[in-house]
């Protein structure tokens, strides 16, 4: 067995025994690089990614093409980075089909995180409710820009009256890192309130995703927007406290 052989099984032992706890990202990246290279030291490779990409988020979320501009990297090794964030996003849509209900604002900011985790646009999501705050459905309603995204209210109707909602919850992405709403996205909301209402569909919250914060308007309404969004009915908090900028 070669030096690099027993790294290799001394690295797979560590994460079978205890996960990926007490991992750095270097490492991270080298137990996955080793099913995408055979043999060999992967540690430069690693550490030349985390380098280009300047985290493991950043190249857990860069795509393949930007991968294989690093020296070293592959076809292979490039599909089998990529491949991470959308398994993640399918095993995040299978456990939120397991607790399908949305009766307060913690669940509802929970399933919109993993909803939208590491989108690099701007996704505008309608997600619609029964009586019982039960997930009847979603849908992707637009996607936009790094710095905006365009909600097209007459698919927004559409959507709520296919699924026949009792109420709605909005949510998109903010890839800038401020999970802050901005005067758009409240004029937005306030649009598409008046629209549903008429249709005797309650807008109970729109949450803003950025990374693993959440800003909720509801919640968060500052003096500039929360009379005009006061007469929205709002989730309540739920127990698990929300991680908000």
């Amino acid at each position: 067995m070669s030096m690099h052989d027993g790294h290799r099984k001394r690295m797979r032992e560590r994460f079978r025994a205890h996960g990926l706890d007490g991992f750095a990202p270097h490492e991270v990246l080298e137990l996955l690089l080793f099913y995408g290279r055979a043999r060999g030291d992967v540690n430069v490779l690693a550490h030349e990614l985390l380098d280009t990409f300047g985290s493991l988020k950043g190249v857990l979320e860069a795509r393949p093409e930007q991968l294989m501009t690093v020296h070293g990297v592959g076809e292979e090794i490039a599909t089998l980075l990529s491949l991470m964030l959308p398994m993640f996003r399918r095993y995040s849509a299978c456990v939120c089909e397991e607790h399908p209900r949305i009766r307060n604002r913690s669940e509802a900011s929970a399933y919109c995180k993993a909803l939208l985790a590491g989108w690099r646009t701007e996704r505008f999501y309608v997600l619609c409710l029964n009586t019982a705050g039960q997930l009847l459905g979603q849908r992707m309603i637009a996607e936009g820009s790094l710095a905006e995204v365009i909600a097209y209210p007459r698919l927004v109707v559409e959507t709520a009256l296919n699924y026949n909602a009792h109420s709605v919850v909005f949510c998109h992405n903010h890839p800038s890192g401020n999970s802050q709403a901005s005067p758009e996205d409240v004029a937005t909301t306030l649009r598409l309130q008046r629209l549903l209402a008429g249709l005797s569909v309650t807008v109970l919250d729109h949450i803003v995703v950025a990374g693993e914060s959440t800003y909720s308007m509801i919640q968060h309404g500052d003096s500039s927007h929360s009379a005009a969004l006061a007469g929205m009915v709002t989730l309540p908090p739920g127990k698990g406290k929300e991680k908000s900028t």
